[in-house]
């Protein structure tokens, strides 16, 4: 599902160089759940930016679905997003004016779907995630749990073979952050949805059957192999 080879990212200020990633190379399989962990500074974020293309490696290849990215488009990046990609992001990023319903249509807007189909497809997703009763309620009518799951639903809405999350329950209370976890667990077991988790929670990161340790822009360690039985 994702391949990297050698890649590498570093970033410009005048004559000044400051390397981010140093020389990773990473092969996740289709179906597989991830975290992404290690400290602040390691370099988590920033390989999750450009898993995400949203950003590009200064060296290397980021290979998706067995297609290379190197020579892509901004157009034909912007399309590979929408159609092969889902992100949950911390902060969740829901419009405020927006019922939970739109807001988890609002990705099938870009791909010119009429309006009904949109909600016939994001009262679907809201479903799945718990969250059909709240689905005409705003992300201030919600607690942080329910955010979460609608921000969840919207990554879901587009089908994505890829789901990338960051910190999605750094700003949750233990109890929602467990609610949360075993969703994308949920998710994971029974749609098949290779899933990669930033996090640098351990008892988040110790719920994931594969866990990437990163630090310095390396990969320290991976227990890539092994098999566990982990809490869900």
């Amino acid at each position: 599902m994702l391949t990297l080879r050698h890649v590498s990212k570093e970033y410009r200020t005048g004559l000044l160089v400051v390397p981010v990633l140093d020389n990773i190379s990473l092969s996740i399989a289709a179906g597989e759940f991830c975290a992404l962990t290690g400290p602040s500074g390691s370099g988590k974020t920033t390989l999750m930016n450009l898993i995400g293309l949203l950003d590009r490696p200064s060296r290397g290849e980021v290979e998706i679905a067995g297609r290379s990215t190197k020579q892509m488009t901004l157009d034909q990046i912007a399309l590979t997003r929408n159609v092969m990609l889902g992100f949950v992001f911390q902060s969740f990023h829901l419009l405020s004016t927006a019922t939970a319903l739109d807001n988890v249509g609002l990705p099938l807007l870009y791909r010119g779907l009429p309006i009904g189909e949109r909600r016939r497809r994001a009262t679907a997703v809201l479903e799945r995630v718990g969250l059909s009763h709240r689905q005409n309620h705003r992300p201030d009518e919600l607690s942080g749990g329910q955010r979460q799951r609608v921000a969840i639903a919207r990554a879901l809405v587009t089908e994505p073979r890829l789901l990338l999350a960051d910190e999605p329950t750094g700003n949750l209370d233990s109890r929602s952050a467990d609610e949360v976890m075993a969703l994308f667990l949920e998710l994971n077991r029974d749609l098949g949805l290779t899933s990669i988790i930033v996090t640098h929670d351990p008892s988040i990161a110790a719920r994931c059957p594969r866990r990437i340790v990163m630090r310095d822009g390396r990969i320290f360690d991976d227990n890539h192999g092994e098999l566990r039985e982990y809490a869900r």
